[in-house]
């Protein structure tokens, strides 16, 4: 992996800005707040889903992501020094899950990137919950270098993964990556985990209309009946270097339609609390669901807001602690870890942080009138905490 560094366009202060302060410093033990896995924010939602940028970094250029005129080969990535190391890592996720985690998902840039990714798996696996319960423990990536690490990723201990694959049509995919990335190889890693039992394998298609919107039916066609659960996302207003436009958005409901022609379907529940993606199973002869050709899922990040029963946090690469997808500033967790204070420290500040948290941007984003990002401050880019 190279380490030459990248020169964006946009400002490096603008993506990353100064941090929020912690609230309730430290002023003696009696004032900390412990963790009880019973961790609320001001609208009633648990914390129960920690995610994971363990790099900044990514091999593709996609351009809802990491567009090429931005990422360019003189972009500073973060220095190593930077970077929380495993062990950091995996002891801000333990106060997490004192606080109610359950599920940790790992993401980039593109996590396979992270040298010895596996060694921090293997830490992460060995948690557990205040029950004694282990953890689901998953990994989001672009595939490719999926086929030569799948084995040692279920051998670390990850259970489950999902792949970013944005069309079947070679040409289409290769566009989309803008690094003239084969989607053959991809089609490998999957199959690669797949063997090794890494699953339920999910695959997430984000489409963008006039783009890759010819891709939804076969794509749909290629994992129906596979055991892969296929998932379109809306194209997000995420950061600020995508140049998103409200009319390159395909709404899920004219995916849904879509897909319905062929393809009929029927609306199933979700499976758990805050779940994004809303689900819909193939439909047999009778109009029943047929578990054998399995089911599909939207999820509507632009066009139906899923604030109210958001249940996640986003650690950063360089450990800012961030409460919202959309947020521009996060709370510095790395200075606290390596400032020499207790887990006990860590937890409360985590405590406080989430027990403020009042975010609720894609139901501003929803409302008529609404300007949520009128104050001028900018998102924090989808590259630097994930999706």
């Amino acid at each position: 992996m190279s380490e030459n560094s990248y020169a964006r366009i946009i400002p490096l202060v603008d993506q990353r800005p100064a941090a929020l302060p912690i609230p309730n410093p430290k002023s003696g033990i009696a004032s900390l707040l412990p963790a009880t896995g019973l961790l609320s924010d001001t609208r009633g939602r648990a914390l129960r889903d920690l995610r994971i940028s363990v790099t900044d970094r990514c091999n593709f250029r996609c351009s809802y992501c990491m567009p090429k005129d931005v990422f360019t080969k003189d972009y500073p990535y973060l220095p190593h020094a930077s970077l929380l190391t495993f062990e950091e890592i995996t002891r801000i996720a333990g106060q997490f899950v004192a606080h109610g985690v359950q599920k940790i998902r790992l993401t980039g840039g593109e996590p396979l990137l992270r040298k010895n990714i596996e060694v921090l798996i293997e830490q992460l696996s060995a948690l557990r919950t205040p029950e004694g319960e282990t953890l689901d423990l998953t990994l989001t990536t672009n595939g490719a270098l999926l086929a030569r690490k799948a084995a040692a990723l279920k051998a670390a201990g990850l259970n489950r993964l999902t792949v970013s694959l944005d069309g079947l049509d070679d040409a289409v995919f290769r566009a989309m990556n803008d690094v003239d990335f084969p989607v053959r190889d991809v089609l490998d890693g999957i199959e690669a985990a797949h063997q090794v039992g890494l699953g339920p394998i999910k695959v997430n298609m984000v489409v963008k209309r006039g783009t890759n919107d010819n891709q939804i039916l076969p794509m749909a066609r290629h994992f129906k009946g596979t055991g892969i659960v296929l998932r379109f996302i809306e194209y997000m207003d995420v950061g600020a270097t995508n140049g998103w436009r409200m009319n390159d958005v395909l709404p899920s409901a004219e995916v849904v339609h879509l897909l319905q022609q062929e393809l009929p379907l029927i609306a199933l529940e979700a499976t758990q609390p805050g779940e994004t993606a809303q689900r819909w199973g193939y439909a047999d002869a009778a109009g029943r669901h047929d578990k054998a050709a399995g089911e599909i899922g939207v999820i509507s990040s632009v066009t139906q807001a899923f604030c109210s029963d958001c249940n996640r946090a986003r650690l950063s690469t360089e450990g800012q602690l961030y409460l919202c997808l959309f947020a521009s500033q996060g709370y510095n967790l790395r200075d606290l870890v390596r400032g020499g204070h207790a887990d006990e420290e860590l937890a409360s500040a985590i405590a406080h942080i989430w027990g403020g948290r009042s975010d609720r941007y894609s139901e501003l984003r929803g409302s008529e009138g609404a300007a949520p990002m009128g104050d001028g401050k900018r998102r924090v880019e989808m590259s630097y905490i994930g999706g």
